[in-house]
This record gives structure tokens, sequence and C-alpha cells, in this order.
């Protein structure tokens, strides 16, 4: 008999729980940060040795070349570099050593703030502000905050 209460009594109490949660309005807002920084990367890449005949094309190529290492340095700042590492030894002496590195992300809003040669080499500084990224991610997947719960 006293099962029987203490099973009855668990099963009321389950039920009133779940009925209490489905009686509630909540609405959300978002929420900016206070302060967004600016990251910048400068990417270089050397002229002489691009793949081509002709100047004209060695520099398109080295651009295109320094606003892609730029982008990576960009990518290196946000997501950081995972680093692998392996060394090998025998009879106390290294045999082998290796080390890699490797980036990965995807970079929305940044700008091209300069791209030009210097010397042998062709430069490309991007910038990236956090503000446009912050409004880029809210257009895409509006994160929210509890503004206010009303209770039935």
């Amino acid at each position: 008999m006293r099962k029987l209460v203490l099973m009855l009594m668990s099963v009321a109490a389950l039920s009133l729980g779940g009925c209490a949660s489905n009686d509630k309005y909540v609405q959300w807002e978002t929420e900016a940060p206070e302060q967004f920084p600016t990251l910048t990367a400068i990417g270089y890449a050397p002229l002489k040795t691009q793949p081509a005949k002709d100047q004209s094309h060695k520099v398109l190529m080295a651009m295109q070349a320094s606003k892609i290492a730029a982008y990576r340095e960009l990518a290196e700042q946000v997501y950081g570099q995972q680093i692998d590492a392996n060394s090998q030894m025998s009879d106390w002496l290294l045999n082998s050593e290796t080390v890699s590195a490797n980036v990965s992300g995807m970079i929305k809003g940044a700008k091209v703030i300069k791209s030009y040669p210097a010397g042998d080499m062709y430069v490309t500084e991007l910038e990236l502000d956090y503000a446009q990224v912050w409004e880029l991610y809210q257009q895409a997947n509006r994160p929210r905050k509890i503004k206010e719960v009303t209770y039935f």
C-alpha cells in the first residue's frame, strides 16, 4: 500500500512539473559586445619567382599570392594554428625531426587596405573589423538572450 501511494505521488509530481514549464512566453533580444577589436594582417609574395613569362603576369600572380598569404595570417589570428611535431631518436642521437603547421577557418568581412609592390616583393594589407563580423553573424545566426519571461 505504501509503495502504491509513493508511486502515485511521484507520478502526480512529475505530471504537474511538466505542465508548468509549458505555460510561459519567452521574449528574446540580442546583445552586442562592448568593444570590437580590429585585426590587421600583411601578406608578402616574391615577384621574380612567379611562374610567368611576362612581367605583368608575374605582378598579377604575386598580387594574388600576397592576398592569400594575408588571409592566412588573419585566419591564424582568429582561429589559431595547429602545430604537429615529431622527433625520432636512436642511440641518444636525433635522427629526424618534422614540424608541420595547419590553419583552417573562414574569414568574412575583411577589407584590402593596401596592395603595392615593394622592391622584389608584392605586399597586401588586410583589415578585419569585428564590428562588421558581428553584424554578419547577426544576419546569419541571430544569437539571443532572454529579455522577458511571462508565466500564465
